[in-house]
Formats: structure tokens, C-alpha cells, sequence
């Protein structure tokens, strides 16, 4: 059982971080610029934004590496420095995890490489599978606990980081998807298509983050949690929809929008709990606080799932300690 499985058999729910570039432009990185490099000129401001969700209650962070494989680092002419850049994310995430006063779980974020995988698109599986590879390589070496695949639109790409990480590492892998499209992905995967093909990769958890705000994410996980009820499943939803206030892009959802998300998404069935683009540790503390202080009230299938869970699998829900 890794770290990840471990703290899910004895939580009802964890939490999760929150965006790691909207604290970085609060920080001063500029709009284009590529955060990865921070990891090597300003460790000291990627250290502060780990220790920040840590503080506010999160029991797992995830490293700036979002944008960290080839085919985005080449935008930069960083392409050659995947690796290094991917291993210095790591680490600074692991030191930060390896201070923190509650157990807390290093994830390698893996985000999608911005490219169009074929037939539709020009980028091809195995070129993909590599880049992947790559990128997982490093985050292991730097020393993460799971790697998390996260925002894609495509199945395909999905599979191809699955195979690239399993080729790197034999570490867990955790992927989110993004149905940011009237319910669906961009490429029109819905919440249970994605649920079908997920879950035959041998995932620790998965579901969905990012999108247009919290209601978003609450039916993904309503459909999903409807489809099956024993899966860990994943909601990062952004804080609310962004807009742009005197020239700055701004999200409108406040923390205490985003602890009523939590308790619903809980509610709808998600065991991690956490935040995407605009969100703050101010957030990510109402969440927690909100979270701890609401009781849990499975939604939608609760009845049936009562009616057919055996004796060991209630203990077990009683034992679990909430997040």
C-alpha cells in the first residue's frame, strides 16, 4: 500500500492544495514566463507557496511542474532541461512535505503537453509516451510519492502519460481530467466516459479539476460517484470563473464559495479535496475548516450504497478519521 492508499484507508476524505500560478504571479512571475524556471531562480518563493497550503490544512501538494515536459519547456528552449527542472520540483515539494507537522503527500503534477495527439492532431503516441517518461523520471527522482496527471481533454494522452510514467517509475499514478465544454472535455469525453476508461489504467484516484468553477466539478463527481461508489475520486475545481478587474484576470470565487463546494463535492462522494487556478491558501483553509465541521451526507446513490455494503465495509467507513 503506497502513502496515498495509506492515508485514504484512514480518512473519510483528504485535502488537497490549491493553484500553484496564481500564488507565483501574486509573487511576481510574469504572464508567459515559464514557472518551472522558478524552481531553479526563486526555490525560496516555491518553498513559501508549499509551506502556505501546508498550513492551511492540505495533506497533499503538488510540484510546479505543471507545463514541465518537452513539448511546453520547447516554447522556452528549456526542452533540454526537462529533466533537471522536473527533479529541482520535486524536491522542493518533498523538503516541504518532509517539514510539515501532519503527513503530507508529494505529488509530481504532469500536466498535458498543449500539443494534439493523432489522428486528429500532429503529436504521435510514442513521442508522447517518451516525453512523459521523461518528465516522470525526474519528479521521481526528485522524490515525490505519486504521480498526478492532471487538466487533460484527451483519453489518448491520458493513456500515453500512464504508459510514459509506468515506463519511468513504478511509483502510484493519480489523473484528472478537465470538462470545461458543456460537461465534457474539449475533445467531448463526458465525466462517466472518462470514469470508464480511467478506471481500467490501475489508478490510485481519479476525476476532474480546473473547468469554469465549482458547480463544474460537482457534476463531474456526481456522475462519476454514480457510477461506481467504492473509487477514490479527484475534485480541483478553480475558484469560480476568472475576470478580468482593472487589467488583471481575477476568479470570483471567495473562500467561503469554495467551502460550500468542498462539503457539497464531499457530499456528491470525492475522497480528495482541493483547488485549481485562483485559489489561495486563504481557500484551502475554509475548505478544511468547513469540511471538519460538517457532517458527512452522501448524495444521489447514498441509499443504495447502504443497502449493499457489507458489515466489514461500514466498520471500515467508521474507522476511517476525517481528513
Amino acid at each position: 500500500m503506497n502513502k496515498l492508499e495509506q492515508l485514504l484507508a484512514t480518512h473519510d476524505y483528504l485535502i488537497a492544495d490549491g493553484g500553484m500560478g496564481t500564488m507565483l504571479m501574486a509573487a511576481g512571475l510574469e504572464q508567459g514566463d515559464p514557472p518551472e524556471m522558478w524552481n531553479l531562480l526563486h526555490p525560496d518563493r516555491i518553498r513559501a507557496v508549499h509551506r502556505g497550503y501546508i498550513e492551511a490544512g492540505s495533506q497533499i501538494i503538488l510540484t510546479n511542474s505543471f507545463g514541465g515536459t518537452c513539448f511546453r519547456l520547447k516554447l522556452h528552449k528549456l526542452q533540454d532541461r526537462a529533466y533537471e527542472l522536473n527533479k529541482a520540483a520535486a524536491e522542493l515539494a518533498r523538503a516541504a512535505a518532509d517539514a510539515a507537522d501532519h503527513p503530507v503527500v508529494v505529488g509530481g503534477s504532469i500536466g498535458p503537453s498543449g500539443e494534439i495527439m493523432e489522428p486528429v492532431g500532429a503529436l504521435c503516441y510514442n513521442e508522447a509516451v517518451a516525453g512523459f517518461a521523461e518528465q516522470a523520471a525526474g519528479l521521481a527522482a526528485g522524490g515525490v510519492d505519486v504521480l498526478w496527471i492532471e487538466t487533460m481533454s484527451d483519453i489518448s494522452e491520458v493513456r500515453a502519460a500512464v504508459q510514459g510514467c509506468r515506463e519511468a517509475t513504478d511509483l502510484p499514478i493519480v489523473a484528472t481530467m478537465t470538462f470545461d465544454t458543456n460537461g465534457r472535455t474539449m475533445m467531448g469525453i463526458t465525466p462517466v466516459q472518462a470514469f470508464t476508461e480511467l478506471s481500467r489504467m490501475n489508478l490510485t484516484a481519479l476525476g476532474g479539476n480546473c473547468g469554469n468553477g465549482p458547480e463544474e466539478i460537482e457534476g463531474v463527481i456526481q456522475a462519476m460517484y454514480a457510477t461506481n461508489q467504492s473509487y477514490p475520486f479527484v475534485a480541483k475545481s478553480n475558484a469560480g470563473i476568472p475576470e478580468y478587474v482593472h487589467g488583471h484576470l481575477h476568479y470570483n470565487g471567495t473562500p467561503e464559495v469554495m467551502a460550500d463546494y468542498a462539503v457539497k463535492v464531499r457530499n456528491f462522494g470525492a475522497r480528495i479535496i482541493g483547488a485549481c487556478c485562483g485559489s489561495t491558501p486563504a481557500h484551502i483553509a475554509a475548505m478544511r475548516a468547513a469540511l471538519d465541521n460538517a457532517p458527512i451526507e452522501h448524495q444521489i446513490v447514498a441509499t443504495a450504497v447502504a443497502a449493499t455494503a457489507t458489515p466489514e465495509r461500514s466498520r471500515t467507513r467508521e474507522r476511517r478519521r476525517r481528513g
